[in-house]
């Protein structure tokens, strides 16, 4: 059993306290402040100290790994994956930005053309959810879809930034799950009451730093389960337009803020251009999967 090296960044609730941490493997984790208590205590200001936070975890993982497998307690700042509950890994995001049409297979499906420049919408930072935690649909929702995306966490403030720059406003990379009111967009004809239902923003289940991925995160496999029926199974090659170019396009106007969120788009598979369409019912359980990134498991509950 070795440790992962893969850096991981989490949110983890402690008591009623979120905590900054990473996970060490598939069952340690190190809570952050506890090691270097000099470290801020949010990732929105932990993104500009990634330097240190690698050397803590390259230096401290073998170590709590070794000692989880031969079955001793683990000392703090060390704790056991499996005994804390995972928050979204970036709390309280200024923005949420979607990207629409953007996979090559989902603008096929819809028989539409790619779009000349990214077509960028917001979706609210109330939606966020969890790993494990419930997608909670009201009675009335009766047409929510499932989005399985790449979401790019952005590090430091970005305004103008250009493409063969923005790498370097990138904290990293994670699993997001679009849910969507299809009724509402139908009927609103735009997208943010469709795209900003409570909890239909799962994310996580953690952060993973993007030298650890190939660039902008691109040729990675992607796929979206209902159950056990696989919906979407894609991959990042199909984005019509990747992270640095999102990157660039977003900050042109507005700036960007460490923590906030930019969904990069779903392939084709979704449940509304299903011959019949198909939608979310209480009792599935839908799972994101972007491979060298993650896996988030998302229940569907009635609210």
């Amino acid at each position: 059993m070795g440790h992962d090296r893969v850096m991981k960044l989490i949110t983890y609730l402690q008591g009623s306290d979120p905590r900054c941490g990473l996970a060490l493997s598939d069952t340690v984790g190190l809570d952050l402040l506890a090691a270097d208590p000099t470290l801020p205590d949010t990732w929105h200001a932990l993104f500009s100290e990634m330097d240190r936070i690698r050397r803590l975890h390259d230096g401290l993982a073998p170590r709590a790994v070794e000692r989880a497998a031969s079955g001793d307690r683990l000392p703090a700042p060390f704790f056991a994956l499996g005994g804390v509950q995972l928050l979204a890994p970036v709390l309280l995001p200024s923005k949420i930005i979607g990207v629409g049409l953007n996979y090559r297979d989902h603008a096929a499906e819809q028989n539409k053309p790619l779009p000349e420049l990214p077509i960028l919408f917001g979706k609210a930072p109330s939606t966020l959810q969890a790993h494990d935690g419930p997608i909670a649909l009201t009675e009335d929702l009766t047409q929510v879809d499932a989005e399985a995306e790449l979401a790019v966490v952005i590090g430091k403030p970005a305004r103008a930034v250009k493409r063969h720059e923005a790498g370097e406003y990138i904290a990293g990379y994670t699993c997001f799950n679009d849910v969507s009111n299809r009724e509402a967009q139908a009927r609103d004809k735009q997208f943010y009451r469709g795209k900003s239902i409570d909890t239909g923003g799962p994310c996580g289940p953690w952060i993973v730093t993007p030298d650890e991925l190939p660039p902008e995160a691109l040729g990675l496999r992607i796929r979206c389960l209902w159950n056990d029926t696989v919906m979407q199974d894609s991959n990042t090659d199909q984005l019509a337009f990747g992270p640095h170019a999102l990157v660039e396009h977003a900050s042109r106007h507005m700036t960007l803020f460490p923590g906030d969120l930019i969904a990069t788009g779903t392939p084709g598979g979704v449940g509304l251009f299903r011959k019949p369409p198909v939608f979310l019912k209480p009792g599935d359980v839908i799972t994101v999967e972007i491979e060298k990134i993650g896996r988030l498991v998302n229940p569907v509950v009635r609210w």
